[in-house]
């Protein structure tokens, strides 16, 4: 299920606003806390709902933003970027 995050906790824990509306607590998974995958407010997110409660659930995937992708492209064709040309 996919989501936005809205509040960043403590130790990894999160409050995320579903597609259909309801907010839930999301903490990140094992991987993306083993490779140190940054979570900020407004981030879009997988969330696996736990079938025992509704309102935990496990981040198992951050989307990438435009704006990061856009940078990549340029520093793998080895030219300089920087974010106020990318944003207008």
């Amino acid at each position: 299920m996919e989501g936005e995050v809205v509040e960043a906790f403590r130790s990894g824990m999160y409050k995320v606003l579903l597609e259909n509306g309801q907010e839930t607590l999301g903490y990140t998974a094992g991987k993306m806390r083993r490779y140190r995958i940054k979570i900020l407010p407004g981030d879009k997110i997988n969330i696996e709902l736990s079938p025992y409660d509704l309102s935990r659930g496990r981040i198992v995937y951050r989307h990438r933003w435009q704006v990061a992708a856009a940078a990549h492209e340029a520093r793998r064709r080895n030219t300089v970027c920087s974010y106020r040309s990318l944003s207008r």
